[in-house]
């Protein structure tokens, strides 16, 4: 029987059950479809990344005697036209859980022959939940049975020399772009990142990983979003080096990791059972919050011109490479919404439009965290202190000097708030809001909306 591998979010070809599924089946096309939903509203350099990423699959298939088919259009009408091309009679797709994908694939398997294979995350968004049924909203117990229900052995399938497939179907050329030069794409690339990590900071990842100037987090996020590295690698992985540490801090250091990948399956969970978070708090009374939303200040913010150097150094970051620090993210998301009071949206979708790893579930929690209004959020009260967050995890300023280079000059003492020493840095603004001040103006917004 031939199959239809209905590639989306796993541009990979070990650890993947979909492809596995589909490759017991019989002889396989592997087709990828740009889907018009994505278009106008997607990031251009997420765009970029995963059109260097089907390429480089290409290269992998072609290595196995296979090769990719792209086309362009309604998933529902290009797969109709594909199963008629190549005479398959089934399709197999990873299973996604985002709320467009999964109406898009209600759409399909009620027209088409489409199986979905469970493959993006360790657990189903339903296996996992409380005594009553109801789904967890609180990340620890989460975790906790997140843990528990993990299997002994993962059975990792590795994907074999040869692929049967069906020849000659036509495809649309693949797009070319400049490759990432942080972020090298490709399934290897993705594993030799993993290796690295655990090889050389997995075991002071809990302490490091805070640390805004040096190297110490994975780095992971854009090859796991597009699924060019498998979760249950990165988990099997951290579970192994848990199992290996030689001490008890490298072992709490290998937890934490593990831990953030299972934030990321647990913000995923919450989407699928709360779609509404998608647009709006999860928590009602924050719908009531009375945001200034002052479109100078937020551009400021955009292009790293606040006059705070530990939140300017970030946005460039992201600005330049894709990507920004998770502290960073934490720090910069504190200041555009309870310095700036502006509504955490805008800031969801800036981030969307500019990270790499910018993933929906997990980008919404993230803010929805930050602001307060999410399920397991930190407090509406707390609000980090830029200065102090940018002493404490950037002593010396190289992350500040990297980023910000108007104030590559300026000594460490004074670099993370220069205006405090009246140091007028030729071409760097002064603060655009005074961080006392806007605390006390976020605390009472936010005690407004809870009254």
């Amino acid at each position: 029987m031939t199959a239809i591998w209905w590639i989306r979010r796993d541009l990979r070809l070990d650890d993947n059950r979909t492809l596995q599924a589909a490759l017991e089946a019989g002889p396989i096309v592997p087709v990828y479809i740009f889907d018009p939903f994505f278009g106008a509203g997607s990031s251009n350099r997420r765009h970029r990344f995963l059109a260097n990423g089907l390429r480089s699959l290409e290269v992998d298939l072609r290595q196995r005697g296979s090769y990719l088919v792209l086309r362009r259009g309604a998933p529902v009408e290009v797969l109709r036209q594909l199963l008629s091309e190549s005479g398959a009679q089934v399709i197999y797709a990873e299973e996604d859980f985002s709320p467009y994908a999964r109406k898009r694939d209600q759409a399909v398997a009620a027209q088409l022959p489409l199986k979905c294979i469970q493959g993006q995350l360790v657990h189903h968004p339903l296996g996992i939940h409380k005594s009553d049924d109801s789904p967890y909203t609180v990340y620890t117990p989460f975790s906790k049975v997140w843990k528990y229900l993990l299997p002994d052995d993962f059975g990792i399938s590795i994907a074999p020399e040869r692929f049967p497939t069906v020849p000659k179907i036509p495809s649309e050329p693949i797009p070319e772009y400049d490759q990432e030069k942080y972020f090298p794409v490709g399934e290897a690339q993705a594993q030799k990142r993993l290796e690295s990590f655990v090889a050389d900071k997995i075991f002071d990842y809990g302490i490091g990983r805070d640390f805004l100037y040096q190297d110490g987090t994975s780095s992971l996020s854009p090859y796991i979003h597009f699924g060019m590295l498998g979760l249950r690698t990165a988990v099997d992985r951290a579970r192994q080096a848990i199992l290996a540490a030689p001490d008890e801090l490298s072992r709490k250091s290998a937890e934490t990791w593990l831990n953030e990948l299972i934030w990321r399956e647990f913000y995923i969970h919450i989407l699928y059972h709360y779609p509404h978070v998608r647009e709006g708090s999860f928590r009602p009374q924050y719908h009531r919050i009375q945001w200034r939303n002052d479109p100078d200040e937020f551009d400021a913010w955009k292009n790293g011109l606040t006059g705070y150097p530990v939140v300017d150094a970030a946005m460039r970051q992201m600005l330049a490479t894709g990507w920004m620090h998770n502290r960073a993210r934490m720090i910069v998301a504190s200041f555009l919404v309870k310095d700036l009071l502006i509504d955490w949206h805008w800031g969801e979708r800036w981030f969307m439009q500019n990270l790499l790893d910018g993933d929906l579930a997990a980008n919404n929690g993230g803010w929805q965290w930050t602001a307060g209004t999410g399920t397991d959020a930190a407090p509406y009260f707390r609000i980090f202190n830029p200065i102090l967050q940018s002493k404490k995890f950037d002593p010396n300023g190289d992350y500040i000097r990297k980023w910000v280079p108007e104030l590559a000059e300026t000594e460490s003492s004074a670099i993370h708030a220069p205006w405090q020493k009246n140091n007028q840095v030729p071409g760097y603004p002064a603060p655009i809001v005074d961080h006392k001040y806007a605390r006390e103006r976020a605390l009472a917004t936010y005690q407004h909306a809870r009254s």
